[in-house]
């Protein structure tokens, strides 16, 4: 089954542990909507961030490879009385996108890239959607997250709506992982219906993102860990990456 093709339904009760708050203010720290009012959200999902950075006062527009995730981002957005134009595309096919303030990866959406190329890909035609003295946030797992937290496997879930067994082998490139996820999802007649997902994700050393992103032009990177302020170090779990065009 394709990533998140049955996810989306079930994706914004897993991710209640994201601190969603601390990646806007992240943002509003060193982009401020004042100076920077438009922003495109890569790898959008059901749409939580874009509507906490629209109720922040950014214009903001998104983009997702999942037709099914936007799906719910739009019920979610129409709602709200929101009106953020969403767009099924893969990032490293971005395209149509010029003179934007800010972009975001959040999430380590970027890690699900599976091709190296691929990544560069994506930072270059986000280098070119962005204005002079744009931003570019996003985040990715750490080394240690994928080499050694993820195979830790399994993991299971239980909330006694949404059950889940999570297991995980190494891909066959290096910092990779497979995602073999079972769920059982409580229905109105209280069955559980039963569907599986694999996901496949990437990562690579802080140091190879900044050597991709100085040779495609951006002229500041700043490298974080762990929603703090510290450089990482082999414990780090997610790496924090701010670039300036």
């Amino acid at each position: 089954m394709n990533s998140y093709e049955r996810f989306a339904e079930v994706y914004d009760e897993l991710m209640t542990d994201i601190p969603y708050d601390e990646y806007v203010e992240w943002i509003q720290m060193y982009a401020p909507q004042a100076d920077y009012s438009k922003l495109l959200d890569i790898g959008c999902g059901t749409g939580t961030l874009a509507f906490m950075l629209d109720e922040a006062g950014y214009k903001v527009a998104g983009i997702d490879l999942s037709e099914e995730m936007l799906a719910v981002a739009n019920v979610r957005l129409a709602a709200a009385g929101k009106s953020i134009p969403l767009f099924a595309m893969s990032m490293d096919e971005l395209e149509g996108f010029s003179e934007f303030d800010i972009a975001i990866i959040p999430i380590d959406s970027i890690n699900y890239l599976r091709e190296e190329q691929a990544v560069v890909e994506t930072l270059q035609r986000i280098y070119s959607s962005l204005r002079n003295g744009g931003q570019l946030f996003f985040d990715v797992h750490s080394l240690n997250k994928m080499d050694h937290i993820f195979l830790n496997s399994p993991f299971t879930y239980d909330d006694g709506n949404i059950t889940y067994v999570w297991h995980t082998e190494p891909g066959e490139e290096q910092h990779s992982v497979y995602h073999q996820m079972a769920f059982f999802v409580r229905m109105d007649n209280d069955l559980f219906e039963r569907f599986d997902e694999e996901h496949f994700q990437r990562t690579f050393a802080p140091e190879q993102y900044e050597a991709w992103l100085r040779t495609i032009g951006f002229s500041e990177v700043h490298i974080t860990a762990d929603w703090l302020n510290d450089a990482p170090d082999e414990e780090s779990e997610r790496i924090f990456i701010r670039a300036v065009k």
